[in-house]
């Protein structure tokens, strides 16, 4: 899979993000109308974040670490990229001894409330053979944060309809 393109001329991009209902679920969403998605602790999903993500990305809000995973909603990134200020606060379960504020280690974006849905299991998702490829399913994946093709994006949303 190729990642997206980051030109402000390139197609929207779409993104799977995962969130543990407790504490933030799509009903904080939609209550606060905007969250920053602060805690991302994987380089990988960092980068996302920080060189890849666009305004008006949009976003699979998906409930990860819960009795029923699965896809409960869209959102948008609502601000590009800034620094995560859990890194630096040791009361936060986020905190990262080694991340210095004048070099910070972690960055995270914000993301806006667009609808909620029904939710898409996992289960449901992964029997779906038009959804074979997505990132999110594929064997020994656990990032918090994956590109969605725009194959994917329109599926998900013709399973939301």
């Amino acid at each position: 899979m190729t990642l997206p393109q980051t030109s402000p001329q390139a197609q929207p991009q779409y993104w799977l993000m995962k969130s543990e209902p407790d504490e933030a679920s799509i009903d904080h969403l939609e209550a606060a109308g905007t969250l920053p998605w602060t805690g991302v602790r994987n380089y990988q999903a960092r980068n996302f974040m920080r060189d890849a993500m666009r305004l008006g990305d949009g976003v699979l809000f998906y409930h990860s670490s819960c009795p029923q995973p699965g896809i409960a909603g869209f959102a948008e990134v609502s601000r590009l990229a800034y620094t995560d200020a859990t890194q630096f606060d040791p009361a936060s379960p986020y905190f990262d001894v080694k991340s210095i504020k004048q070099s910070p280690r972690w960055v995270h974006v914000d993301v806006r409330f667009v609808r909620k849905t029904r939710l898409l299991s996992l289960a449901e998702m992964k029997a779906d053979p038009a959804l074979a490829g997505m990132r999110t399913l594929q064997p020994g994946n656990r990032l918090s944060i994956t590109p969605v093709t725009p194959e994917e994006w329109a599926r998900v949303q013709q399973l939301l309809a």
